[in-house]
Order: C-alpha cells, then sequence, then structure tokens
C-alpha cells in the first residue's frame, strides 16, 4: 500500500439471521432499512440449516454487501459456511462439513466457541482437532452471556493463527449491529480474510431481555408447529 492511501473501513456484521431461521423474526425488508440506517457495509446472513435467506437477500440487491452464508449444526457444534452458494445439510461430521463449505469456494467461521451456556457451541476438544482446517472464529459474539471466561476464543486464536470476526447473532432487529468488525472493504472471499487481518472487533454488552424474547418465539413457533 503506498503511504498515504485511504483505506475505505466498512463495518460488517458477520452473523444475522433472518426469518429463515425458525427463530428470528427478521424479514429481510426490515433488515435491508436497519443496515442501512446503521451504515453497515457487510453483513453474513448466516441462518440455521438454510443458506436461502443469505441468496435471496443478494438477489434483493440492498446496498450493502451480501455474503451468503448459513449456521450449520454438526455433530459436534455449529459451524458457519461463508460464501456459500447452496445449502449445506445438517447432522454431518465437522471434517465433513468443512470439506463442502470448502468445496463451494466457502470459508469456515466458529461461531459463539466455548460457550458453555449453548449446546451448540463447539467445546475445547473438537475445536482443536480442526484448528488447521478454522479460517475465522468468533471473537466477539453479541449473545455470548458473559459469566464464563470471555477470553478463550481470543487465546485460541492467537495460538492457532487463526482470523478474528464478530457478530451481533441477531434474531430480533434491535440486535442487528450489536457486533461488527471494522474491516477494509472487500471483493471476494480471499480478499476478505485479508481484510479481517486488518480489522478491529467491536461490540455492545449481553442484553439478557433480549436472549428472553428470542427464546419466547422459538417455544411459541414450536407449540405452533412450526420446527
Amino acid at each position: 500500500m503506498m503511504k498515504g492511501t485511504k483505506v475505505n473501513l466498512i463495518k460488517a456484521d458477520l452473523h444475522i439471521h433472518s426469518n429463515y431461521s425458525n427463530d428470528s423474526d427478521i424479514s429481510l425488508d426490515k433488515l435491508i432499512e436497519r443496515c442501512h440506517k446503521l451504515g453497515l457495509g457487510a453483513v453474513a446472513v448466516s441462518d440455521h440449516g438454510t443458506a436461502v435467506g443469505g441468496l435471496r437477500l443478494v438477489s434483493m440487491r440492498p446496498p450493502f454487501k451480501v455474503i451468503v452464508a448459513e449456521e450449520i449444526l454438526t455433530t459436534e457444534g455449529e459451524i458457519i459456511g461463508l460464501f456459500l452458494k447452496e445449502t449445506i445439510p445438517s447432522g454431518l461430521s465437522p471434517e465433513e462439513t468443512i470439506k463442502r463449505i470448502h468445496q463451494q469456494g466457502g470459508l469456515v467461521n466458529v461461531p459463539h466457541p466455548f460457550d458453555h451456556f449453548r449446546s451448540s457451541a463447539m467445546q475445547a476438544e473438537t475445536l482443536e482437532r480442526i484448528a488447521v482446517q478454522i479460517d475465522i472464529i468468533e471473537g466477539f459474539n453479541a449473545r455470548t452471556i458473559p459469566l464464563q471466561d470471555m477470553s478463550l476464543p481470543r487465546r485460541f486464536a492467537q495460538q492457532h493463527h487463526i482470523l478474528m470476526g464478530a457478530g451481533s447473532d441477531a434474531h430480533s432487529i434491535i440486535e442487528v449491529g450489536r457486533g461488527y468488525i471494522n474491516m477494509p472493504d472487500f471483493t471476494g472471499s480471499k480478499d476478505f480474510l485479508k481484510a479481517v487481518a486488518s480489522s478491529r472487533i467491536h461490540g455492545d454488552n449481553p442484553n439478557l431481555f433480549i436472549y428472553a424474547g428470542t427464546l419466547t418465539r422459538r417455544i411459541a413457533r414450536r407449540l405452533r408447529g412450526k420446527h
């Protein structure tokens, strides 16, 4: 980079759920409006078990970058695939899930690692085994309850030389943008990794009332038979 060259920085929330997730009420129209209002330059729509939400948002041509993603439940916890072209099925091993992400030219992002309050969070034994295959790990997740060692993701990333990202893990519209990284602008997945390497994490403290609201919506949908 030439001396004095100005770098265009954008805010990127790398973990958002739309209403294509069964526990989120964020419509794509509302998401576009909210992201524009907050000045977000990129978002990863990471719905549970489907990439359709991200693909639909891309087709709507919003005024910010959309990373098509999916939060995939493996046999040992969740993995987010970034820059996907199609849905990857749940229930596979971490290794097979990672293989399928990379086959699409995607990147592996581990959400809320080590979180002891989520049964879907990957824990130390699995993370150590797949460390060399991880592209990014969440250094901050706005829904992680702070009654645990919050330094574990950062220490793991440093030990294994893995890039750190951040996301709101939003399931309601007011959560969008509560966790993000300030990063140089990017054009694709390879360029994205270079940009993340120069990013800084920003985030708001978890709000337990927001988390309780998501749990209520999840229970209500199950009672209505929407799984």
